[in-house]
């Protein structure tokens, strides 16, 4: 029987799997064909957006597979060009087609992009799909907590989930305690990104221990903390092993001493300089 990823609850009702299959970069046939090998090991979330240029691809794997669509979790993002009530609109409009779905469970802005100054426009679009039914839940990626409280301050609601860069290099403290705070979820992208984390004695030694991969331990510090995570493979026996983690328990002073070899944010992608 396949594991399957414990379900957290999202704010308007949905449950999102905590751990699930990114896509980035991969793009056609093998995007394809590790989404369609994802859900056949017992993934039922899969990450793409429309910068990727691999929904048709994700939207091809999700049908392959053998698990019908009400059991699956679907996030998509949209691109700047997108930001403001109309153009969100036009986004999940354009990504459902893609995907050949009917809803999304979860539509998420990218990125802020400050500079341009209508995400919050974009985010009054997401929380009209959501009532609309197009979307069972609104997102954002990449935000800061000085974006989230403009969210807040200016349309009363928050993103149920954000999505940041977060791995044991970069714990992203000031970010997850507004998202404690405020009942926003915490989403990791590229969690054991750089590889070269999994050098690091700490997690190394902590893998020993305990027979698993670094990769594994990793991918456990981040779902003991009740954050969700997406990482990618093409591989199905990565695939598997990434999934294989929830009979893992680390110890909290295994927890912390991977928080410790926090560096700060100075490989995190500036959300205020950069974005699509």
């Amino acid at each position: 029987m396949s594991t399957l990823a414990p379900t957290i609850p999202l704010a308007h009702g949905a449950r999102m799997p905590v751990l699930g299959l990114g896509t980035w970069p991969m793009t056609g046939d093998e995007a394809a064909t590790a989404v369609t090998a994802a859900i056949e090991s017992g993934y039922r979330s899969i990450d793409t957006a429309e910068n990727y240029r691999n929904e048709e691809a994700v939207g091809r794997g999700l049908r392959e597979a053998s698990v019908p669509r009400d059991e699956l979790f679907v996030t998509t993002k949209l691109n700047k060009e997108w930001h403001g009530v109309d153009g969100a609109r036009q986004a999940c409009e354009a990504s459902l087609e893609r995907l050949g779905l009917d809803r999304l469970d979860i539509l998420m802005i990218h990125w802020p992009n400050p500079d341009q100054d209508r995400y919050v426009d974009a985010f009054r679009g997401l929380l009209q799909l959501r009532t609309e039914g197009l979307v069972r839940a609104v997102g954002t990626s990449n935000f800061k907590p000085a974006h989230l409280r403009r969210l807040l301050d200016e349309t009363g609601e928050l993103p149920e989930v954000n999505q940041i860069n977060l791995n044991p290099w970069a714990t992203r403290d000031t970010s997850v305690a507004f998202h404690r705070e405020h009942g926003v979820v915490t989403e990791a992208w590229s969690p054991i990104k750089p590889a070269a984390i999994l050098d690091e004695p700490t997690i190394v030694e902590i893998a020993e221990r305990h027979g698993r991969s670094p990769a594994q331990v990793v991918l456990r510090w981040v779902t003991q903390q009740g954050y969700v995570t997406v990482p990618k493979s093409a591989s199905p026996e990565r695939q598997r092993e990434n999934l294989a983690i929830f009979d893992l328990e680390l110890s909290a002073d295994e927890l912390s001493a991977i928080s410790a070899l926090d560096r700060g944010e100075e490989h995190v992608t500036d959300s205020d300089a950069f974005g699509h």
